[in-house]
This record gives C-alpha cells, structure tokens and sequence, in this order.
C-alpha cells in the first residue's frame, strides 16, 4: 500500500508541474478573493478591537445631553439617576481662531476637563506637551489634527474669540479623544482639519468666559453594563428639560462614533461582498480545469483502477489537485491581504484620530480564509472529482467517442462565405456549447469587477457635484451665535466681496412620530432660495409649502413617514412650544437626513418673529480674503465655512485613496481574465493538439492554425463584453444599497469611460494571454502529437 500510494503521489507531483502555469493562475484568482477578504476582516477587527479599548480604557460616555443653562446643584439629581455609574458636567461652546496664514476663520469647540487628566468621562490621551496646570491661566489643549495642520507646537499662542472676546492662549499639549475620533464640525459634510478643532480648556476659565459660573450647559453619563439607556434619556430629558434641554441622546447617535460605527458596517459588506465574487470564479475556473483533465486522463484513471487503486485513492488524488491549487492561493491571498490591510490602515488614520491604529490579521481570520478557499475549491470540483473516482475501468479504457461535427449556426446563415478555419473556430464553440457558456460566464466576471472597481469614482463624482453645485451653490456659510435680527443679514450684504446673500433659519427639534423619534434639525429657507434648496437627484428643485415638512426620504425612512403623514415637533430652543406638523414631500437627495420648511414657517414653529440662524453667500472670488479679514472682526459671527477650501480637502484625501481602490480592483479582474482566457485556451491546445497538429500536416500555415485558436479566444472575449458590462451595472446596484446609510447614499452612476476602460483591460489581458498560448502553440512537436493519438 506504501508503494501504491507513492506511486500516485509521484504522479500528483507530476500532474501540479505540468499544469503549473494553469493553477497558478486559477491561484491568484483564488488570492485576490482571499487577499480582500482578509483586509476587510482583519481591518474590521483591528478597527473594532481598538473602538472598544479606547473607548473602554478613556471612558467614553453612554449619554449625552446638551442644555442651556443649569446649576450646578442639578448634577447631583443627575447622577442619582438609575443606572448611573459616573455622571459628568462641562462647560462646552464654539468659538473662533485666528490663524495665521489661514484667510478664513477657524472654528473651535471648547469643552471643558477636570484640574486632574485621570477623573471624569471622555478622558484625554495626550500626544504631545502635558496637562493642564490650574495655576496657569489660559492654557489649552489642541486637538492633535488642527495641530498638525498648522505645525503647532507646545507653548504656541493662539488668539481664540470666546463669545465675543479676544483671548490670547497658551497651547500646552495636543491630544486626541474618543468623543472625536472623527473630528467634524457639526453641520458641516466633510471634515476640514485646517478649520476645526477641539480645544479642551480649564472649566473655571470657560465658566468665566460664557458667564456660567456656578452652572454648566453640557452632560455625559457612564452606565452600569445592562442598563436601560432609553429609560435613562428619558428620565435625564425630564431633568433638564426646564432648562433649555436640547434632546438626550445615547452613544449611537453621537456624530463621531457614529462614522466609525458606519465604516465598520461597510468593512462587513466589503468582507463578504468581493470574496464571494473572485472565489466563485476560482472554483468555477478549477471546475473547468479538472473536469477536463479527468476527461483527458480517462486511460489512466483505468489503468490506476486496473492495478488496485480504489475510487477512494483516485478521488483523493484528484482532490490533492485541488487542494493544492487552494493552498497556494491561500498563502498569496494571506501576504496580499497583510499587504492591502497596511495600506488602509495609513488611509485611516487620516481619517479616524485613535492612540494607536496597528493592523493586526486575527489568528481565526487567517484560519477562516484558509477554509473558505479550500471549501470553495472543494464545492467547485466535487463533480469533477467524483466523475473521477467513479469511471469504471472497461468503460475508462475505451477512447471517447468521437465528436459529432456539423454545420454551426452561422454557417447555416452565412452559407459558404466562411473560410475552412473560421468554419472549425464556429463549429469548436458550438459542439462544447456548456464549456463555451461557462467561460463566456468567466469573462463576463471579469469585466463587472472592472466596472463595480470603478464605478465608484463616478458616483462619487456625481455625489460631490450634485451635493456642492446643485444642491449647495453658495460659496461662503456664515453661523451666529445666537439667532439675530434679519435686519442684520441687510448688513452682511455690506461686507466686501458679497454678491448675494441667503439668510437661513435653523431650528433644534425632537421628530416624534408613532414610537420612532429623532433629533434632528429643521433648515428654514425663503421661497425663492436659490443659493441652498432641497434636490431631487434629478437636479429639479423640489417645492417648499407655505407651511408644511420637507423630508429626505431616508428621514421619512427612520421615522415610518410617508406624505401626509403628520409628525410632532418638539421644539428644543426658545420657548420650547410643541406643534403637529405634516409632511408634504419627500426629495431622494444623497447626504445626511435633511428636514425643509418655509423660513417664515420656521419662526412661527419657534414662536418667534423674524429671526436668523445664519445665511448663504456668494463672494466675489478675488475679494474672498478680504471679506474674512472683515469676518474675523465681528463677534456676533459664530462659525464661517468655506466650501471650496473644504471640499479640496476631502478631494485631496479621496482621490488617492480612490485611485489604490481602482489599481486594486483593474489589477483583481486583470486576473480574472486572465485565469479565464488562458486556462481556456491552454485546455483548447492539449485537446485540440492532435487536430491542430494535424492541419499543419495538411498544408496549413502556423498563422492559420493560431488563428483557428486563438479566434475561438476572440470570440468568446466578444460574447462576454455586453453580459459582463450588464452584470457589472447589477452588481453596482447590489453595492450600493450596502451604502444606503443615514451619512451618505452613493448613487449608481457608470459612465461611458468606465464601461470603455473595463472593455479594453479585459480585451488586452485576453490579447496578452493569448500571445502566451501562441507561443505553446508554435512549439507543438507535430510527430509526438501524432503519435500521442495512436
């Protein structure tokens, strides 16, 4: 038994040598499904894995709560709440920076920590500098993004205009924190380092600063581990409602956890979504692989039967084959994936702001992705195999009967304008009619990852015009502190450099409708607003009632709304009245959840009589500096966001990262084209050997012979093109309604150039495998060939 199974092993070895250039290729592909799955596994643990500690080791709140104005002797009932482990009161509140060499102005959030770095919630993790010091005035610590935008460093001066007045303070150290992992300025779409930051100060000297001494405005709450977090909003709602509450809120819904959350739920998708796709075109190409070589092996799997190798033994030679094509994929797939899963850890540290983010590949997500390849290369050859290890020895012996040629199809329409070669190409394809679907079926693959790869970049195109030019055609946003007058926009239009001015009415409401509700605001806006008004993705403009709710449909979504539908408005500023809404329309627009009413209808939900958040600009482009000049020297200016500056931020960091993501996937479906074509053709020469050996005999050229082949390639590469392209918009479609999120909704958007770019790269890998296989071909030695059939 010893010598048997040596013998069959020796053949084994004989068979992977031989057909090395085929399973290699079968391989990558196997790799690339591998190569995806494990980044995307091993970056969502990494990601997952350093959430939870930060967030853990810093103590991160469970609950939030901003208010007005509280004393301070309301803490105590707060922290008595149920379920309350640690209860935290700050001073928090925006402010404004003058930067140097920055035209416009920055915006800060102020929040406020103890005398001590180790007591309280959303603890600080220093990166450079040192700790507050109380008897120190005015010193500050700088979110770790800002500073290193502005090259700051410890013991640099900031000028800060803290409600209203000019202070001059010491930065003492930078940090990061997990309340902003992802650091953005609320309202704003895209993060912008340049233009905010976090500025964590004594709360003495902030009390001081916003006239709260003795009284705080903000709230963070540490719950016991099975708590009820909805019952204790609910009992905190009721706490500080009478002093201006805005709306408690859990972990979930605080701005910046909520993007890491919604990053890691797209990793999971990206986790199962690509590898399915390249492992089943790997178990596919292995299928085809085996079934052929078991059909070309048939008078040696008789002869292994004859000498008392049992279908066991056979079936397990065959699934060794396999195995080994899986191994090897696995083990590119693993260094491919390391690979890939560093480069996105680079791109997510400019994004997410951690202590430390190391990529680390999980002992069960190298050993899960070492069975998903050998399972799908088992369930790809199990017929194969089986096929195999069931041929009875008389039956394996007798040659194949010969194949039944007759006309093809186009020779019964084209008649006798064909040319002997094109004939046999015609005739080959249809006699192996299931061998030809299935590798139309393979190329086909190949081209929907080139467009799913690369579609991306055109909806994300299509998502930043639609959401920065035709939805918000404004150039400057200015934000009071407090509402204003309206009279006082008449003076913005004063300002130098202004050409038109937009004036905005926001309101802080609690959406209440059935037992679904939101915090949410409501953006108010004149009838005839042309600088920033609600969209359809069709560009057309959508209509704002006299009185009545605007929804985005995935607002209307969360809150089970559909038009005409009425909703409660809990107003949450002011006089805090309640009012019964009803929702009018609903606009399919791409970021955020948005709610739209008429100005004037605003300030009547707010009960309060013409009144302004804010307003829209435009500005003449070569006084823009000027007019920020102008800004930084008014104190009722809250916050002032540039659009432009912010959107070349993000398009700097999006398209390199865009850019890898492309090269990545054209490089995955380069593969499997390549795997498809030339296993194909490399399959079509040891088959067609004795018949293509034998057109040379016959007087053929070595150039007609290629051609019969390689046109077969040809043909099936231009069968693939239209049902790949169709699969490939299908499965963009499948993509992105795993980005259907409350941050952003990517639209399918493929245009003419990505559908020309994944045409050409499968046609050139088809070409360049095709080349490879006319080498072979030209070195066929016609006499062993001949003899081979004999």
């Amino acid at each position: 038994a010893v010598v048997t199974m040596k013998t069959i092993d020796r053949k084994l070895l004989r068979d992977i040598w031989r057909l090395r250039t085929q399973l290699s290729a079968i391989a990558l592909v196997m790799a690339a499904g591998i190569g995806v799955f494990v980044m995307s596994w091993s970056m969502l643990a990494s990601l997952k894995q350093t959430q939870e500690s930060f967030y853990e080791q810093y103590r991160f709140a469970h609950v939030f709560a901003q208010l007005k104005r509280a004393p301070d002797a309301l803490a105590a009932r707060i922290a008595a709440l149920p379920d309350v482990v640690q209860a935290e009161t700050r001073v928090a509140a925006g402010a404004r920076l003058d930067m140097p060499g920055l035209a416009e102005p920055a915006s800060a959030k102020c929040v406020s920590v103890p005398d001590r770095p180790d007591v309280g919630l959303n603890l600080l993790h220093l990166r450079s500098g040192r700790y507050l010091d109380p008897r120190r005035p005015y010193e500050a610590i700088v979110s770790e993004a800002f500073a290193v935008a502005h090259g700051l460093r410890p013991g640099d001066k900031l000028t800060a205009i803290i409600n209203g007045r000019r202070y001059s303070l010491t930065m003492v150290g930078t940090a990061v924190s997990a309340e902003y992992v992802y650091q953005i300025r609320e309202g704003d779409v895209f993060p912008n380092d340049r233009t905010f930051a976090v500025l964590w100060m004594s709360r003495s000297e902030l009390a001081a600063a916003f006239d709260m001494e003795g009284a705080f405005n903000d709230v963070a709450l540490y719950l016991a581990p099975q708590a009820s977090t909805a019952d204790v909003i609910r009992r905190l709602d009721q706490l500080v409602d009478p002093y201006g509450g805005l709306g408690a809120y859990d972990r979930a819904d605080q701005v910046s956890n909520r993007y890491v959350t919604n990053e890691l739920r797209e990793l999971r998708n990206m986790g199962w979504f690509a590898p399915v796709i390249f492992l089943s075109v790997s178990a596919f190409l292995l299928n085809i692989v085996l079934s052929r070589i078991v059909g070309m092996q048939r008078t040696q799997i008789a002869a292994l039967r004859a000498f008392g190798f049992t279908r066991r033994e056979i079936g397990r030679h065959y699934l060794k084959l396999t195995l080994s094509t899986a191994l090897l994929g696995s083990v590119i797939g693993l260094a491919a994936g390391f690979y890939l899963g560093r480069s996105m850890t680079s791109m997510y540290v400019r994004f997410f702001h951690f202590p430390v983010l190391e990529f680390r590949m999980p002992p069960e997500v190298i050993a899960a992705a070492a069975l998903l390849s050998a399972a799908s290369a088992v369930l790809g050859t199990y017929r194969a195999v089986r096929r195999a290890a069931g041929q009875p020895p008389a039956a394996a012996m007798r040659p194949e009967s010969p194949a039944e040629f007759r006309e093809s199809l186009l020779e019964r329409i084209v008649g006798a304008r064909l040319s002997p070669p094109t004939r046999m190409i015609f005739r080959n394809l249809e006699r192996k009619s299931s061998t030809t679907v299935l590798s139309v079926l393979g190329l086909a693959t190949a081209v929907a990852v080139l467009v799913l790869g690369s579609f991306v970049a055109d909806s994300l195109d299509y998502l930043i015009d639609f959401q920065f030019f035709t939805a918000q055609r404004h150039d400057v946003q200015i934000t009071f502190n407090e509402p204003v007058a309206a009279a006082t926009v008449y003076n913005l239009a004063q300002l130098p450099g202004v050409v038109r001015v937009e004036p905005f009415r926001g309101v802080a409401v609690r959406l209440r409708h059935r037992h679904l509700s939101r915090r949410q605001g409501i953006l108010g806006l004149d009838a005839d607003a042309q600088l920033v008004r609600p969209v359809y993705r069709t560009a057309r403009a959508a209509h704002l009632p006299t009185d009545g709710l605007v929804f985005s449909d995935k607002l209307a979504a969360l809150l089970d709304v559909r038009p005409g539908d009425f909703v409660e408005v809990d107003v949450l500023e002011g006089r805090r009245p309640t009012r019964r809404v009803q929702v009018v329309g609903l606009i399919d627009d791409l970021i955020g959840t948005s709610a739209y009413m008429r100005s004037d209808a605003a300030m009547r939900l707010a009960d309060e009589r013409q009144t302004v958040s804010g307003a829209f600009l435009t500005v003449d482009a070569h006084r823009r500096d000027e007019l920020f000049r102008k800004l930084k020297e008014t104190p009722q200016v809250a916050g002032v966001s540039d659009k432009l500056d912010a959107l070349r931020g993000f398009r700097g960091t999006l398209e390199s990262t865009l850019l890898r993501m492309r090269a990545a996937n054209i490089f995955f479906a380069a593969l499997i084209a390549v795997g498809v074509v030339y296993n194909s053709a490399r399959i079509a020469v040891e088959e067609q050997a004795r018949d293509l050996a034998t057109m040379r005999v016959l007087g053929f050229t070595r150039g007609e012979v290629s051609y019969v082949l390689l046109g077969q390639l040809a043909v099936l590469t231009a069968l693939a093109l239209p049902p790949g392209l169709l699969l490939g918009r299908l499965l963009a479609e499948a993509t992105t309604a795993g980005y259907d999120t409350e941050l952003f909704r990517i639209p399918v958007v493929v245009s003419r150039s990505t559908y020309g770019l994944a045409a050409v790269t499968t046609v050139v890998a088809a070409a360049l495998s095709g080349l490879v296989v006319r080498r072979r071909l030209d070195r066929l030695d016609l006499l062993d060939v001949l003899k081979a059939g004999e």
